[in-house]
């Protein structure tokens, strides 16, 4: 269920401008994706982010841990509630990453948010919907083999974040789903195949087939 989308080099912008795009970010670097979501979003596209948990960063674990904790100290003396808030989920870190790429507190800005959706794991109905992959965002593709990287999700999970143990077992159980439809589908396409080949001898359907070419192949005559 996974597509590509197309990048422009120049832009940096990604062709999408469908009714809504279902990104899988698994493998994908945290800033590369996030800068190209934002510009998709000022652009009016409405974008959903799956499997947040499973998006990468550069730089090696403890390096990215460490720098994580210091930014949890940055709180207001006097009242911590006031924020900033540190959020520990990986779908609101991805979320605030997005939000930071924009000025935000503009009317634009604004309805722009309102257009992306992020979630951990793929819940309904996302798991039956294509998803997409942006190849200039990917890590095999913009990190240099050998390099050290994090995962956001085992990085989220050691900060707070406490639902990590949830979504693998929920994502277990969606494969497992989703390799039987897959089995399913093969299935499928191999009996049509089979009786494609069947009908392609018999004079009745060569004949009824001529008819419908006629129709939806006319020829232009001047």
């Amino acid at each position: 269920h996974e597509g590509v989308c197309s990048v422009s080099r120049t832009s940096r912008f990604v062709r999408m401008f469908e009714n809504t795009v279902v990104v899988d970010c698994r493998g994908h670097l945290l800033g590369r994706l996030c800068s190209i979501i934002a510009k998709e979003l000022m652009s009016g596209q409405r974008v959903v982010l799956v499997r947040c948990e499973e998006m990468n960063i550069s730089g090696s674990f403890i390096r990215n841990k460490l720098l994580f904790m210091s930014i949890l100290k940055k709180k207001n003396n006097t009242n911590p509630a006031r924020g900033p808030y540190h959020f520990r989920s990986p779908s609101r870190m991805v979320w605030r990453t997005i939000r930071a790429m924009m000025q935000h507190k503009t009317a634009r800005c604004q309805a722009a948010l309102e257009r992306l959706k992020v979630f951990d794991g793929v819940p309904p109905p996302f798991d039956k919907k294509k998803r997409m992959v942006i190849p200039e965002a990917l890590r095999v593709t913009r990190l240099r083999p050998g390099r050290r990287f994090t995962n956001l999700g085992r990085m989220a999970s050691e900060v707070g974040w406490k639902h990590w143990d949830t979504i693998k077992e929920l994502e277990g159980k969606r494969k497992v789903k989703g390799e039987a439809f897959w089995a399913k589908k093969k299935d499928l396409i191999k009996m049509r195949r089979k009786a494609t080949k069947q009908v392609a001898g018999d004079a009745k359907v060569k004949k009824v087939q001529a008819i419908l070419d006629k129709y939806e192949n006319p020829k232009v005559t001047v």
